[in-house]
């Protein structure tokens, strides 16, 4: 909410919040048709860590730290539509898998809807726009929003450390892990970056896409993993892994655009 107040909602925003959530939409679909894709992801545990980064803890610091500040609507979106994306239908997906239901349960997509994380701060945000203390309280939730964003990192940390606790076994990847991993941190940001050129994005704007793309996967993985008992080594892994790798993989990424653009 503290940053779609002080920043404002526009255009930059609803556009990448819709490539987020659509494109991770169509490759969930374009996985689960295609036999050659289904083999190496065999399961949404591995599909989602491949598809779902870490937008909100590492993502949005990053690009502030190397976006400016015009571009910063471009990445909220993008985070708002992987967050929304991900906490609709993640756990939708899990507890589909894991109860074996056949029928789609349209009161569990709607509920997940309604509680996941994205939605409240946006409709937080609609409250603050037709009560019009959007400007007051923009101003009053920007300092711990930026308090939130820098101290975030330390969550990652934290859930890292305890990843570590597996020693040797976190770096035992099969062949579908490292498939994921390869999703994650250079198939995708690829797949943005085509889009961005098609959609004519200036440097700064494909930037900010692209770089969200490329973030490790997202610890909320782990958590859907967690709550529904489905494969939470497999996503503890891929976290730790891409994570890992992304120290080299983000400035490269950064490099490329600039490169290419």
């Amino acid at each position: 909410m503290g940053l779609l107040l002080k920043e404002g909602i526009d255009l930059n925003l609803i556009k990448s919040a819709f490539l987020a959530f659509f494109l991770l939409g169509f490759l969930i679909i374009i996985i689960n048709k295609f036999t050659i894709f289904k083999n190496k992801l065999s399961n949404y545990t591995l599909q989602l860590a491949g598809l779902i980064g870490n937008t909100s803890f590492l993502g949005i610091p990053i690009a502030i730290a190397l976006l400016p500040s015009t571009t910063i609507n471009f990445t909220i979106g993008f985070d708002l539509g992987t967050t929304l994306f991900a906490w609709i239908f993640g756990p939708f997906f899990l507890q589909e898998n894991f109860q074996n239901k056949n029928i789609p349960n349209i009161k569990g997509l709607f509920n997940a809807l309604i509680n996941s994380p994205a939605s409240r701060g946006i409709i937080g945000v609609l409250l603050a726009y037709l009560l019009h203390i959007n400007g007051i309280l923009g101003s009053f939730l920007w300092i711990p929003a930026r308090i939130v964003i820098a101290l975030a990192i330390i969550i990652v940390g934290t859930r890292l450390g305890i990843i570590t606790n597996q020693k040797g076994e976190i770096f035992a990847l099969s062949e579908e892990i490292r498939f994921s991993i390869l999703l994650k941190l250079f198939i995708l940001p690829f797949i943005v970056f085509l889009i961005s050129k098609f959609l004519n994005f200036d440097l700064y704007q494909s930037s900010a896409v692209i770089l969200q793309a490329g973030t490790p996967t997202a610890i909320s993985t782990i958590l859907m993993a967690e709550a529904y008992d489905v494969k939470q080594k497999i996503a503890s892994k891929i976290l730790f892994t891409t994570t890992l790798i992304s120290i080299v993989t983000i400035p490269l990424l950064k490099i490329l655009i600039s490169a290419f653009n």
